[in-house]
């Protein structure tokens, strides 16, 4: 009989584990508990009841791979470090041209895939119509910004001045069969969910018909992270054909998947330079136990730590956080020691190292990374995982080969 921990439906229904630990106690919910040692858990039939959690019912074959039926050519914008672009690779497409206005993570992808077509420039300033023609889909990540409103309905002029519009200016020029966009998860709640309408609304007047954006959540896609994107795909309109998204694995790889030799990776996680903490983080750090965090100091140095964060509500898990070898990381950020957001070493009290960061994030070992080590971890942090990334790639080869049947 499958057990599932409270800590691991959390993971699947993308939940705290005190609304879980609500859910039990008021019986919409309810764990089972070990006689002696109290210790909750759930049974696999109870998580019949939440649809997004069919895949753990499904018997079939897992697998989203799918051989491409011709050479198939993308365009990937705000490229960042490649994590994208890897998994596209992997996934059999090839990377016509790349942009990236960052100079370190540019150089990262001309080190690492001399081959590759990078631009280094400012989007804004980039002609696209050489492309036209050339490329089946137009990816990348643009960061989440209003629009001016002008009217009910939007056109692609009313969000100039903005990185969408130069995405959408960029489909708009190249005219690809497929568009993929990926973005934080807080991208719907944005003004209200105004921003995410008004990006259907500009891809629909271009003439892309955009499906239901989709929440994906990364350690449903061979990746040991917490981490969630949201997936925004459009189709041009001469085209009926859907779209699958991938399918999640019932695996979930954790932290020492990541770190260690098994099934993920070959070998132990090769050494790197890394930040470390400040003394006094690091004396308090050293009595929170593996998957603990600040409410598991004393309260005298909880009140020390947080000072007014304190008293404000809100469970703020991710403050002296440490991490557990047998979970998955919290979503990794741009800078491994600032206070909100540590995710410190299971068993040493200092931050993961840069090629730690990097496994998490599911890049491969030999993947070089340019600049300091602070801009190492930006671009680390920035990256969509290349697990997933390459999950996608499959969804759209799999797209792409039913157009040419």
């Amino acid at each position: 009989m499958k057990k599932y921990s409270i800590a691991e439906v959390a993971d699947l229904l993308g939940k705290s584990k005190e609304t879980l630990r609500r859910w039990d106690n008021n019986g919409k919910l309810q764990a089972f508990r070990e006689p002696m040692s109290n210790y909750r858990y759930y049974k696999k039939r109870q998580l019949k009841i939440f649809d997004e959690l069919d895949f753990l019912f499904n018997e079939d074959v897992e697998g989203n791979f799918v051989k491409p039926k011709k050479k198939y050519s993308a365009l990937e914008l705000f490229a960042g470090a490649g994590g994208m672009a890897i998994g596209l690779e992997k996934a059999g497409l090839k990377c016509l041209a790349l942009n990236e206005i960052d100079h370190w993570a540019a150089e990262t992808l001309r080190i690492n895939r001399p081959m590759w077509d990078v631009v280094e420039a400012d989007i804004r300033g980039i002609s696209f119509k050489d492309y036209k023609g050339q490329v089946d889909v137009v990816t990348g990540g643009f960061p989440c910004q209003a629009f001016s409103y002008a009217g009910k309905k939007l056109g692609i002029e009313d969000a100039r001045g903005t990185l969408f519009y130069e995405f959408a200016r960029a489909v708009d020029e190249t005219k690809p069969l497929l568009c993929v966009g990926e973005n934080v998860r807080g991208l719907l709640r944005h003004e209200g969910g105004r921003t995410i309408k008004g990006m259907v609304s500009i891809l629909d007047e271009i003439g892309y018909r955009v499906l239901e954006p989709k929440i994906l959540k990364a350690i449903f896609y061979k990746v040991p992270q917490k981490r969630e994107r949201v997936i925004i795909v459009g189709i041009r309109k001469d085209i009926d054909i859907e779209f699958n998204f991938p399918k999640p694995y019932r695996n979930i790889y954790a932290i020492k998947d990541a770190l260690k030799k098994g099934s993920l990776y070959k070998t132990d996680v090769p050494e790197s330079p890394g930040t470390k903490y400040p003394k006094h983080k690091e004396k308090v750090l050293d009595l929170v136990p593996p998957g603990g965090y600040w409410r598991d100091l004393p309260e005298d140095i909880q009140k020390e730590y947080m000072m007014k964060s304190y008293y404000l509500g809100g469970g703020k898990t991710g403050m002296a956080r440490r991490m557990n070898w047998d979970e998955p990381s919290l979503t990794l950020t741009c800078s491994p020691a600032q206070k909100q957001t540590e995710r410190c070493h299971p068993d040493e009290t200092r931050p993961f190292t840069v090629r730690e960061y990097a496994r998490i994030q599911t890049f491969p070992d030999e993947w070089k990374f340019a600049g300091s080590v602070s801009q190492q971890y930006k671009q680390i942090g920035n990256a969509v995982p290349v697990n997933l990334a390459r999950e996608i790639g499959y969804s759209i080869v799999s797209f792409l080969n039913r157009i040419h049947e």
